[in-house]
């Protein structure tokens, strides 16, 4: 298999089900956030062990379930309805789990304490345009309520990640201080 085609050289691409659309439309925008937010997750994933590492894996291949999904409008030949409610339950049940081995949250924190912690905030930053790049799809074109939920709870999840990533290296979240100039 050929990894050029040349059927994009003049700015389309292809759906699942065989349609072409322009590469600046919406859909591709999405599609692209979701594939450099699973890309960010991987460089995460480099430096993750145990529970986390087997999460961020999981959460890769379900990244890549929505793009598939994004790829395949509504009404289509071949539609994906890869994400459902127990992808979003699996979320809120690890959450839940590595938030009750955290300190409570009595402050905002910055990106940072371990290189692990960092990445998994700059995922999370990624996670967040992707999912305001599924809304802005989901204005023209239902996504789907399970899609919408999922992308919103990974952030949170990303969230809990990087505090669990502190945690396990010994190493304080940051501290927001306001410098009140």
């Amino acid at each position: 298999m050929k990894i050029y085609t040349r059927t994009g050289d003049k700015g389309t691409t292809g759906l699942i089900g065989g349609a072409r659309i322009e590469k600046n439309s919406a859909r591709i925008s999405a599609i692209g956030d979701v594939d450099e937010l699973n890309a960010a997750i991987g460089l995460a994933r480099c430096l993750a062990e145990g529970d986390l590492g087997v999460e961020l894996a999981r959460i890769q291949c379900w990244l890549f379930d929505l793009g598939a999904q994004l790829a395949s409008p509504p009404g289509r030949p071949n539609r994906t309805e890869a994400i459902g409610a127990g992808q979003v339950r699996l979320l809120e049940e690890s959450i839940d789990v590595q938030t009750a081995r955290l300190e409570p949250l009595r402050h905002f924190i910055l990106p940072g304490g371990s290189e692990l912690a960092a990445r998994l905030h700059q995922a999370r930053s990624v996670c967040r345009r992707a999912e305001r790049s599924i809304l802005e799809l989901d204005a023209h074109e239902a996504i789907g309520v399970e899609a919408l939920a999922f992308i919103n709870r990974l952030s949170d999840w990303l969230f809990t990640a990087a505090r669990t990533a502190n945690r396990l290296a010994g190493v304080m979240d940051v501290k927001w201080e306001h410098t009140g100039e």
